[in-house]
């Protein structure tokens, strides 16, 4: 097999996967992996796929970080019904945490609270949001505020977590990949976030399906760590199989 015809045979394998391995590439077209990274770096060139770490990906991994108001017009219709199946997971007297992003702004929203309820959130558009009901109690954290994103970050939200316990986290991303984990793209945010799960019994993911196969700068955690990923229909199928071979619960809305 020539050149032109492996690289046909990778971009055919590219369209049916969402992504390729190098490793499984040179066993498939019989090569060393030197040669397939050495056609992957061309294609990539000609700006035909994006290589990633081991590999490669039609859609570009990395994310950046975008305001609050550009992403609210993102995926607007899949975020609603993500954050309408997420609020229905608060339950009466619950103490819970959500964290910063449209997808669970969207979800504060959706909230209505039976009995007393305990939020504490590092976003200030949260608070905000849930401050109209009567009978929930806001913990807003404090720290640096992150203006892309109208939160906080840093040493003094994460030092206010330590003095708590929460049944449940609700945990916006910006990119989630089999083999890097759950990412954003703020350094300090991903370290604030690491805190949150430390202190939630449980942590559930927002993210609609255009956050899969993303990678973000900041690293949250990896799969173990995590209860649950609520998303739209739109997960690639490929996303979907490696999660769950890995024992992830994937709730599609």
């Amino acid at each position: 097999m020539n050149s032109v015809e492996r690289h046909q045979f990778i971009l055919k394998r590219l369209q049916d996967k969402g992504s390729i391995n190098v490793l499984d590439l040179g066993k498939e077209l019989d090569v060393s992996t030197v040669t397939i990274r050495k056609d992957l770096k061309l294609l990539e060139e000609r700006q035909m796929l994006f290589r990633t770490h081991g590999g490669a990906t039609l859609n570009n991994p990395y994310t950046i970080d975008r305001s609050v108001v550009e992403k609210e017009k993102m995926q607007s219709e899949e975020k609603a019904r993500i954050a309408e199946t997420a609020a229905l997971m608060v339950e009466a007297n619950d103490s819970i945490i959500i964290a910063s992003g449209t997808t669970v702004l969207a979800m504060a929203r959706h909230i209505h609270p039976i009995g007393n309820l305990t939020v504490v959130t590092s976003a200030l558009n949260v608070a905000i949001e849930l401050n109209r009901h009567q009978h929930v109690e806001i913990l807003q954290l404090g720290g640096m505020m992150r203006s892309t994103s109208t939160s906080v970050a840093g040493p003094y939200a994460e030092k206010i977590l330590e003095n708590f316990f929460c049944s449940k986290l609700f945990l916006g991303v910006d990119g989630i990949d089999p083999d890097f984990g759950l990412t954003t793209t703020n350094g300090l945010e991903a370290h604030l976030n690491r805190k949150m799960i430390e202190v939630s019994q449980k942590t559930i993911v927002l993210a609609d399906s255009t956050k899969f196969g993303k990678r973000g700068f900041g690293r949250i955690c990896g799969f173990d760590e995590i209860d649950e990923i609520i998303t739209d229909k739109d997960i690639p199928p490929h996303m979907l199989k490696e999660l769950e071979s890995m024992g992830v619960k994937v709730t599609i809305v």
